[in-house]
């Protein structure tokens, strides 16, 4: 039986299209190393480079998820306002949970599919941590997407840059999405800027294989203190320092919490196969 490729498919890495008022590109199949080799400076422990493999493709946003997106979708914004976390229609949502994310997700799926824009066999949902590392590595094998060092003028972080990098501005405070340069894939601010909620329950070591996807898996996660779990959060944030914004860094932080600095990007990707006998 051979899957048959889904007409809303983009062709090659990048390709844009908007469903629900979010901003998409095209992330197509392939193979990377997921993960820091040994040799990658200040790269921490659950970082051991996995081979995977993604047998299709997926739409990512461009864009993290903004405040006026979420109002549009879900009325009240989730958290409080900060001054580290302006208020603004193009600034990024953050204070939120990963059950309210969830259910923006099956929101914007409804209005997607509701409006025709949207396949009945395509979703919204948050990216798994082989997806998130996928499109923003884009193709390249270093430590960011700016090459194996990091400055603030490419990212929106607070203080030292990576690896001997120029210094940039330090905002202290998140940015508008948009405001630093994108990876090859069109994607901002994947670096720095706001922590993204990933799907994946965190484990001590990255998944690897094919399509890896630990949604359900909390029965092998890294447990904290308290006997609880925690999903992972990747990308970095405006407190950070540029090592903390590499590809490979991964941190966990519990479902139910927020934080200000925390937010997302949503991906839509296949809900199933489509096959021919």
């Amino acid at each position: 039986m051979t899957a048959v490729p889904s007409a809303f498919n983009g062709s090659k890495a990048g390709d844009h299209r908007e469903v629900a008022g979010i901003q998409l590109c095209w992330c197509p199949p392939g193979k990377f190393m997921m993960g820091s080799p040994r040799s990658e400076p200040e790269r921490r422990p659950g970082e051991d480079q996995v081979e995977v493999t993604l047998t299709t493709g997926f739409w990512m946003g461009k864009y993290e998820a903004t405040q006026g997106q979420w109002k549009q979708v879900m009325g009240k914004l989730p958290g409080e306002l900060t001054a580290e976390l302006p208020e603004g229609d193009d600034f990024p949502v953050g204070n939120v949970n990963f059950a309210e994310v969830e259910a923006f997700c099956q929101k914007l799926t409804e209005l997607g599919r509701r409006s025709g824009d949207l396949p009945r066999d395509w979703e919204f949902r948050l990216p798994t941590e082989a997806q998130w590392e996928y499109a923003c590595r884009a193709g390249t094998t270093t430590a960011t997407s700016f090459g194996d060092k990091l400055s603030s003028k490419h990212a929106n972080f607070k203080g030292k840059p990576y690896n001997g990098a120029e210094q940039g501005p330090s905002l202290n405070r998140a940015a508008r999405v948009g405001s630093c340069p994108a990876n090859a894939w069109g994607f901002h601010d994947m670096h720095g800027n706001i922590f993204e909620w990933c799907r994946n329950w965190h484990h001590a070591k990255l998944p690897g294989g094919v399509d890896p996807d630990l949604y359900s898996i909390r029965s092998t996660a890294l447990l904290n203190r308290t006997g609880s779990a925690s999903r992972v959060r990747r990308g970095g944030c405006w407190a950070d320092e540029g090592w903390a914004c590499r590809f490979a860094f991964r941190l966990r932080f519990e479902p139910e919490r927020r934080y200000d600095h925390i937010g997302f990007r949503v991906v839509v990707a296949q809900t199933e196969r489509q096959e021919t006998r």
